[in-house]
């Protein structure tokens, strides 16, 4: 340590554990990105990428070991730019316009000019409108006096198809010099195939409001994953990692063991990528989905790919379960993708009333996955194999898929 307070370096000091357990320091003498300390969102990019994979197989394995077999992690052969979606806040500092993310628990604005996780077009063209401001005479946001126009901009890639929306989130739907602010923007960027202005004039920490208007364009993208093209538009989820997405959805639906005869249920559906993908293999999907937006989607991506055996609900998943149950429908799979916060004892509840003999469970946080499967144990089901995957690599996140069968099978 003294060496290094000598010779003035900012070096990063990693402790970790190789695999005989043994403790060992990697220095790192300069990182990757400037700011990661920082901005907070890309806890392990100065860990080389075989050891990140080796924790995150480790962290799954310690709190599955005891459920089911787990398999080895699927990693990515390029762990950069992966991000296919790109969201900036926009702020002032020493009079000059920044944009970047949001430091992590807070509302101060970290400026981020390139991320090695974020798609690079992306990137540029959020640069590209960061320079504009000034000679369009348009301010950014300020949360404290309410003062300004432009709070976030949204850039969206179709990494198959290469399309890019542009979503410029606006504090008021006046937008001076709006048509001349689109023409100079897409000579900069004729790649931008769709401009939205989505309006967010309420004091809250989501970025996209309820209101939008169609700029330049159809007001969506498009995309492709597993062999069907997505409907991609400004406010329903899509998966960030396209790359490492389609490999997770082959192993969900390898898991599920479809013979073409069976009832499928995707709930939590979201644009219906999951069922769709799958209805190939099935004898009927239906997708279940809360939010509005997204099952317009969904029922939008199964006309154009042809796909009639599937049907979209917009409703909660367990009630709409109970529902199927309670007038004496059954379903043989289930596939369930919940957010981070895992799911609840009310869906599993409506899982084991109508009685599937397979769910399969695809996980963004292993530890409620852990939580998630007691439950399911309790509830007369049981885990049989996992497969980790790393669909956010540098940083903590793991996802899994788990194949969980009726113990009666």
């Amino acid at each position: 340590m003294e060496d290094r307070k000598k010779s003035g370096k900012k070096n990063r000091v990693e402790n970790d554990e190789s695999r005989g357990g043994q403790k060992h320091r990697k220095v790192r003498e300069k990182s990757l990105c400037p700011v990661s300390k920082k901005c907070g969102g890309c806890q392990m990019l100065d860990i080389p990428y075989e050891r990140q994979l080796l924790r995150k197989q480790k962290q799954v394995e310690e709190l599955l070991r005891d459920h089911c077999r787990v398999y080895p992690i699927t990693g990515m052969k390029n762990p950069f730019y992966y991000r296919n979606k790109v969201h900036a806040a926009f702020g002032y500092r020493k009079g000059e316009v920044i944009s970047g993310v949001y430091k992590e628990g807070t509302h101060e604005i970290v400026a981020v000019d390139r991320c090695m996780l974020e798609d690079q077009k992306a990137d540029e063209i959020i640069g590209t409108i960061r320079g504009m401001l000034k000679s369009f005479k348009i301010r950014t946001y300020d949360e404290d006096t309410g003062y300004g126009l432009l709070r976030h901009v949204l850039v969206k890639r179709g990494f198959a198809t290469g399309q890019v929306m542009v979503v410029l989130v606006t504090a008021s739907p006046v937008f001076p010099s709006r048509n001349n602010f689109v023409r100079a923007l897409r000579d900069r960027h004729p790649e931008i195939t769709t401009i939205v202005q989505n309006l967010n004039d309420r004091q809250t920490s989501m970025v996209l409001g309820d209101k939008e208007k169609v700029l330049y364009g159809k007001g969506y993208i498009e995309d492709e994953l597993c062999g069907k093209r997505f409907h991609i538009s400004s406010r329903p989820f899509y998966q960030v990692n396209p790359v490492q997405t389609e490999m997770l959805y082959r192993r969900a639906i390898e898991a599920a063991g479809l013979t073409g005869k069976e009832t499928v249920i995707d709930a939590y559906c979201g644009i219906g990528t999951i069922g769709i993908i799958a209805a190939g293999k099935a004898g009927k999907v239906v997708g279940v989905e809360l939010n509005q937006d997204a099952v317009r989607d969904a029922v939008r991506n199964a006309r154009g790919n042809k796909v009639e055996n599937i049907q979209f609900y917009c409703n909660d998943a367990g009630r709409f379960m109970t529902g199927m149950a309670r007038d004496g429908e059954q379903a043989d799979v289930v596939f369930m993708d919940p957010p981070r916060g895992g799911s609840t004892e009310e869906f599993m509840e409506a899982v084991k009333i109508l009685g599937p003999r397979r769910v399969v469970y695809v996980s963004c946080n292993p530890e409620t996955l852990a939580r998630d499967l007691r439950v399911f144990e309790k509830m007369g089901y049981r885990a049989r194999e996992a497969w980790p995957f790393d669909l956010f690599p540098h940083t903590e996140h793991v996802e899994a898929v788990v194949l969980i069968q009726r113990k009666d099978t």
